[in-house]
């Protein structure tokens, strides 16, 4: 079974012949240096691709240089679309929109061109080299952080944001309408291109529940979550979707299933109860990550990684289950990374179970 069979069957709650890894949802990069990618390094089911960030460099290394000292560097990819956007991680209470009032002032502003032919030229090239080699494809839409609600609120400012789904509902509705336009059509292209699974990402919880209430979240983002899976089903119906939240969005979860996620990410354990989700939903929807808290990667020893995967895999496996850090890596020793890695190959057997 090669690595594109096996992601597929663990996405879709069946039993794979191992349980597939990764270490991210998107393209890892690691302070230390390994030898070629980090994916073909520690042999990982999924590869990743997505749209060239804009090719402004000179403007960009200054909106490098100008960012506080205290602010960590960390996608540039991600942080070239920071500029593109003009928004800046420092001022979080405001946005480039922040001053906009009206959904007729909006109209004006004019949206960066996230889907000139040149960002995704030669991405069908990129999937067909990955399924040649038998690996799994992720493609992730550009976005500012979040396709639908982080976007908003980076736009707006947070607390802007916050009031306009309280109380200038037109203009979020407008605002949203525009971000998910550009979300369809980008989505759209990445399945054209022949993904096997579309990368959706929203922080839409902290680690006590939503951010938002779950009827505001209903009411403003499910039915464009639900346009955007359905028009992408449209071109492939086997296409898998995942879908990214922080913190705790249980809540939601029988709306994410509800209309055609199948597979969950980080599922932090300080957060979100994995076996309860399990039990739960187990037979629709799967699992990505669950795997360590930020405190046990950046601080623990590999034998408590070690045994956080054996406890995970015994628990949540075998079906339904990629394993993958809950928490991102930027700090955590190697040496953590690796026994992460050989414990999911130890014990991650699905033929033993």
């Amino acid at each position: 079974m090669n690595s594109r069979e096996r992601v597929r069957l663990a996405l879709t709650c069946r039993r794979p012949d191992r349980i597939p890894l990764a270490l991210a949802f998107w393209e890892e990069s690691f302070p230390q240096t390994v030898p070629d990618t980090p994916g073909d390094y520690f042999g990982l089911d999924v590869r990743f691709v997505q749209f060239k960030a804009p090719a402004e460099q000179n403007d960009f290394l200054g909106y490098l240089r100008g960012l506080p000292k205290d602010v960590h560097v960390g996608n540039l990819a991600q942080l070239q679309t920071y500029h593109e956007w003009d928004y800046h991680p420092e001022l979080t209470a405001h946005g480039p929109l922040s001053a906009i009032q009206t959904a007729d002032e909006l109209a004006r502003y004019v949206f960066p061109d996230l889907t000139h032919p040149d960002r995704y030229r030669g991405l069908d090239e990129q999937v067909q080299t990955h399924h040649e080699r038998g690996l799994a494809v992720a493609g992730a839409p550009p976005h500012l952080g979040g396709e639908l609600f982080e976007s908003g609120y980076r736009l707006r400012g947070f607390l802007n944001f916050m009031a306009d789904l309280r109380l200038r509902k037109p203009l979020a509705h407008y605002l949203l309408d525009q971000l998910t336009a550009l979300l369809v059509h980008n989505a759209l292209i990445l399945t054209r291109a022949g993904i096997d699974i579309l990368l959706l990402d929203d922080d839409i919880a902290m680690s006590t529940g939503p951010i938002i209430g779950p009827h505001t979240w209903r009411e403003f983002f499910k039915p464009r979550l639900a346009d955007v899976i359905r028009l992408a089903r449209q071109v492939n119906p086997d296409l898998l979707i995942f879908y990214h939240s922080d913190g705790d969005f249980t809540a939601v979860l029988p709306d994410l299933i509800e209309v055609g996620v199948n597979v969950i990410n980080p599922i932090q354990p300080d957060c979100m109860d994995a076996l309860d989700i399990k039990r739960r939903f187990g037979d629709r929807l799967a699992l990505w990550g669950t795997v360590g808290s930020a405190g046990l990667w950046d601080r623990g020893a590999p034998a408590d990684i070690r045994a956080e995967v054996k406890t995970r895999i015994e628990t949540l496996g075998p079906a339904g289950l990629l394993l993958c850090p809950a928490y991102d890596l930027d700090f955590a020793p190697f040496e953590n990374i690796v026994a992460f890695v050989e414990a999911v190959r130890e014990y991650g057997d699905c033929r033993a179970v």
